[in-house]
């Protein structure tokens, strides 16, 4: 039998999720040097030490199961922003709570809206189930929160607002955010991804954390791999009406998250020191990079994010390839639709520099 007749509806159709290029991969490409990888957003400050210390005193547990609920890293997080531990689940990344969200929220011919381009494990988790993903045009590189507002009809059931967005940086304000929830339908659900939230500069950014605790119908995302630096353990939590949260415990796996991903989470979450060393690390490196991409005339998206939106006003593999000969590993554009484009990590202050090296040795050279 076909494999086209075997599989669920649609699921073949789903364009797959490509992420950044990893060291590894284009080790066997381009030989090993010392590469600084700038694709995937990842801190490149490195994770807490207490975390590192806390994996070390776990390791020897590693042939217990996990607790299932995470009930130590949901006790801490209640604690730290005044929640009920019934407003919180856990699971391994925010990839994975999207497709959560998609499983308990969405049925067949139900329509989602995002914007275009933003995260694609939306449209991709959607079409899983059966939905119609409605994508609307971004509006210099921000929501159209007005254009999504138009896309809504009685079939809609979930809005993804991705803030800051992945890939531009850019953010809806929280007077906009405000309008924009009030004139949306009771039925619908909107999903706040505040994967890049801890490093959003701007007074006027919305906190999805307010719209849990004013009861909105609102589910906020939030991750352990960006400010925190566990990319590599995969762990993530969305914050929500209890009532909501209850849906993902409905759908959510036994085990989801390892022991050692739990603890390191537990001890990051404490470190305060090393969040802030983090998020100053990214606002100095995006005061760098704005700085010196304008002395060389390169345009870019002023970011609320671990990242910079870049256009470099022509077809962006050359500086790509250019970029990886020298052991510099970007994002290019054109997977969002934007093929003079990329989208280039925030990371120490040597990395920063040494991109920008690169940078002007390739464009010189051209």
């Amino acid at each position: 039998m076909k494999t086209d007749r075997l599989a669920r509806k649609g699921i073949l159709k789903i364009a797959s999720y490509i992420p950044g290029r990893s060291i590894e991969e284009v080790q066997k490409e381009y030989g090993a040097k010392r590469w600084v990888k700038l694709a995937s957003n990842e801190n490149l400050l490195g994770p807490s030490p207490k975390a590192l210390e806390a994996i070390r005193r776990e390791l020897p547990n590693i042939h217990f199961y996990p607790e299932g609920p995470s009930p130590v890293l949901r006790q801490a997080l209640a604690k730290t922003f005044s929640l009920a531990e019934g407003n919180i689940v856990i699971s391994n990344g925010a990839d994975n709570l999207i497709l959560m969200i998609a499983n308990a929220f969405v049925d067949e011919g139900d329509e989602v809206i995002m914007a275009d381009p933003t995260f694609p494990v939306y449209t991709n988790v959607t079409q899983i189930m059966g939905g119609k993903p409605i994508r609307v045009r971004l509006q210099d590189y921000t929501h159209d929160l007005d254009g999504m507002l138009n896309r809504v009809t009685r079939k809609t059931k979930l809005i993804f607002v991705c803030n800051p967005n992945n890939p531009t940086g850019t953010i809806v304000s929280e007077s906009s955010f405000n309008q924009f929830l009030s004139r949306l339908p009771g039925r619908v659900i909107v999903i706040l991804d505040e994967a890049y939230g801890d490093f959003a500069e701007a007074p006027f950014y919305p906190n999805g954390l307010d719209y849990v605790k004013d009861g909105k119908q609102v589910i906020a995302l939030r991750t352990f791999s960006k400010v925190y630096g566990l990319a590599g353990l995969r762990i993530g939590y969305a914050i929500g009406r209890e009532d909501l949260i209850h849906c993902l415990y409905q759908v959510r796996d036994p085990f989801p998250v390892h022991r050692l991903a739990q603890v390191a989470a537990v001890a990051a979450l404490a470190d305060t020191d090393h969040i802030l060393k983090s998020i100053q690390l990214v606002y100095e490196g995006r005061r760098y990079l704005y700085k010196e991409l304008e002395k060389m005339g390169i345009l870019y998206v002023p970011s609320e994010a671990n990242f910079i939106f870049i256009d470099f006003e022509k077809d962006v593999e050359e500086v790509f390839q250019g970029l990886l000969r020298e052991g510099i590993i970007i994002r290019p554009g054109k997977t969002w639709g934007y093929p003079t484009c990329s989208r280039i990590t925030i990371g120490r202050m040597t990395d920063n520099r040494r991109f920008i090296r690169a940078l002007k040795k390739i464009l010189t050279n051209r």
